[in-house]
């Protein structure tokens, strides 16, 4: 290809500048809108984004989202009880949902499968040092929209040993289940309460020991949701849900030693 030394001078030059105005005016558009708004730039700043992306969402399709939610305290007082609530009811249906902290030395805290349930949950969790504290819920479009907040921390969360494992009557505890339930216009919301130490395994000389997984269904045996917990959930795991519908929800978990906790919920009035 050959190109006049005189800019554009030519009525030659002329036709392909405009042709060349043209192509870039109709693929520009078509692009843009093809790509994951935010994809490959994070919010948060994070030196190990990269790789939770990779560990925890297998490289699949992300975008950065202000309607998941994480609603955490700026500076964590306790490191071993810190609150968060995260919310996606704003994106719909939700097939998916993960919270995790890139700098935890266990980044992965909770997983849930909302089935009859909100997309929504509170508790707490054991944090290490700052870190970023992020959501991630898998939507209808195959999608991962990621939402999170910067915590500061003193640390130290997740190497101190819990508080119940040191008490002489602990045992006798383990697994008891409470909960309140309050009726809403949607439905019902639930707190659950399960008595267990959840260490982490990374106290000296104390193994992990941690609920591992929580099955909620109606009396029809219908799975309202399934709950996945790991190491940096705080002891006594809280969790507040929001139930789509009234009625009995029974409970079913398993920690990491085999033990089965068994409770049924009562209906909100």
């Amino acid at each position: 290809m050959q190109c006049d030394t005189d800019g554009f001078s030519t009525p030659g030059n002329g036709l392909r500048l405009v042709a060349i105005l043209a192509v870039i005016i109709l693929v520009c558009p078509a692009w843009s809108s093809a790509q994951p708004s935010g994809q490959s730039t994070d919010p948060l700043n994070s030196v190990m984004w990269k790789e939770m992306r990779a560990l925890l969402l297998n490289n699949q399709p992300v975008v950065f989202d202000d309607r998941v939610v994480v609603h955490a305290p700026a500076s964590a007082e306790d490191s071993l009880n810190v609150p968060v609530k995260v919310d996606a009811t704003a994106l719909g249906k939700v097939k998916r949902l993960i919270v995790f902290a890139d700098l935890n030395p266990i980044p992965r805290i909770l997983e849930m499968e909302p089935n009859l349930i909100r997309p929504l949950i509170s508790f707490n969790f054991k944090v290490q040092q700052a870190t970023p504290l992020r959501a991630a819920a898998l939507g209808a479009d195959g999608v991962w929209h990621v939402g999170g907040v910067l915590l500061d921390a003193a640390g130290g969360g997740c190497t101190q040993p819990s508080v119940g494992s040191g008490s002489a009557d602990w045992s006798e505890q383990l697994g008891n289940v409470s909960a309140r339930v309050w009726p809403n216009s949607e439905g019902q919301r639930v707190k659950l309460r399960l008595m267990h130490p959840m260490d982490t395994g990374l106290a000296d000389s104390i193994p992990a020991f941690y609920i591992e997984r929580i099955d909620l269904s109606n009396t029809e045996g219908q799975s309202l949701a399934v709950i996945h917990l790991y190491e940096p959930v705080a002891e006594n795991p809280t969790l507040t849900l929001e139930l789509v519908q009234r009625g009995e929800v029974h409970l079913s978990a398993m920690d990491n030693n085999g033990t089965h906790i068994q409770a049924r919920v009562l209906t909100a009035m």
